[in-house]
């Protein structure tokens, strides 16, 4: 660090009361809120001492996939969960919610210690107590253990990085919004550099600390990265050094394979071998550090207004979901009822059987011709048929059949 951002950590680090930066801010963002999440009191020996909270809704998948998220710094997990949307996520497309919470006695500003060694290690400290957590959703829940997906802002969004780094095998993919990466910070002096500073590294070196963070060898989970291009908490710098990170792990090109914009943001992908998105980065040109909410493709809007969740015109709940693959529920489920819908409706207008047709025409007092249904027409009985003479030699009974049909004007 030079001279001259040595002296601008030490002026700012009076005001800081903490790591995060939020300050005052952050310890009023706690207000009671009316909250589906519900508190599981044992679920472990709980090292990292936090609260465990989940929703899982009436109306949800067969083996439901579980979204873990963690609230930024100040915030509880109702709070966040209210502001960001993720219940009502989790409700339309039928998945399970887990929602750990920081508790004061951790850390002064309720911010999940990302940069603690003993907390950021594998089976130790608050990873561990997050891992038991969904151990126990495993079991009260059966979720589908190759559906499980970790999203955070901010501190948060740090500690995404931390699970995905030390539990890998535990994750099909991860979001993090306003986070760093893994492994920058050991000491709160370093978690400040990093927020502000973010001194750019080699990606093998990135890499590394992940890819020593655990024994895992492979496949790894893939990632989304959103930030505001305004954000003066933790410096955009930042998501460029988690993508940076994660395409060295992935062993994926720098350059972006593909450049769009998403609800007017600029989105960058890259996919695997098979075609398949692997990291993705959106960018929130002029936004501030937070949450970015809107609509959903689906024209549902989730989450609310509020400290550090800024509306944007863009839902970043409901497209890390969709990039988790939990939008497709409802549409499969949509394209099973038409499936069904077309069924039935074949049942209905199906031809009757020969035995079907001839106990609905005795019920109306119709003449029973084999194979024939004599079908009411504005509430009236059919005039009967005449009456076919009795067979003789030489009679062609077809023609008799033909008549009877014609008569009551089923054949021209």
């Amino acid at each position: 660090m030079s001279l001259a951002n040595n002296i601008e950590f030490l002026r700012r680090l009076p005001k800081l009361n903490g790591f995060n930066g939020l300050g005052d801010i952050g310890r009023n963002l706690r207000p009671p809120v009316d909250s589906p999440l519900e508190e599981t009191r044992d679920f472990g020996t709980n090292p990292g001492a936090l609260r465990m909270f989940s929703f899982v809704p009436d109306h949800r998948q067969a083996v439901p996939a579980l979204v873990v998220v963690l609230h930024g710094c100040g915030q509880s997990a109702a709070g966040y969960d209210l502001g960001a949307g993720w219940s009502m996520l989790a409700k339309h497309y039928g998945f399970a919610l887990l929602m750990p919470e920081q508790q004061s006695s951790n850390n002064g500003n309720g911010c999940f210690n990302w940069f603690n060694p003993e907390d950021t290690a594998r089976d130790s400290g608050e990873a561990c107590s997050i891992r038991q957590m969904i151990a126990r959703m495993e079991l009260d829940v059966g979720i589908d253990p190759r559906r499980v997906f970790v999203t955070g802002l901010s501190a948060g969004g740090a500690m995404t990085s931390v699970m995905l780094a030390t539990y890998p095998e535990i994750f099909a993919g991860g979001a993090i919004i306003a986070g760093l990466p893994f492994g920058v910070a050991t000491n709160m002096r370093e978690a400040l550099s990093g927020m502000y500073q973010s001194p750019s590294r080699p990606a093998a070196e990135l890499g590394d600390l992940v890819r020593d963070a655990s024994n895992h060898k492979g496949p790894w989970p893939k990632l989304s990265v959103w930030h505001g291009s305004a954000d003066r908490t933790v410096n955009p710098a930042n998501a460029d050094e988690i993508v940076k990170q994660w395409l060295d792990v992935h062993q994926l090109p720098s350059a972006p394979m593909s450049e769009a914009d998403v609800d007017g943001y600029p989105r960058q992908v890259w996919w695997n071998a098979d075609g398949e998105t692997i990291v993705e980065s959106y960018t929130i040109t002029n936004m501030a550090h937070g949450t970015p909410l809107g609509i959903g493709d689906n024209d549902e809007r989730y989450g609310a207004q509020g400290a550090f969740l800024i509306e944007a015109g863009i839902s970043s709940s409901y497209h890390i979901a969709n990039f988790f693959g939990l939008t497709e529920w409802i549409h499969l489920a949509a394209r099973e009822a038409v499936k069904e819908d077309s069924r039935e409706a074949s049942r209905k207008t199906a031809k009757p059987t020969a035995k079907a047709a001839a106990k609905a025409n005795a019920a109306e007092g119709a003449p029973d011709l084999p194979g024939v249904f004599w079908p009411m027409t504005s509430g009236r009985r059919p005039e009967p048929a005449p009456a076919a003479p009795p067979k003789r030699a030489g009679i062609d009974v077809t023609a008799v059949i033909t008549r009877a049909l014609t008569a009551a004007g089923l054949m021209k």
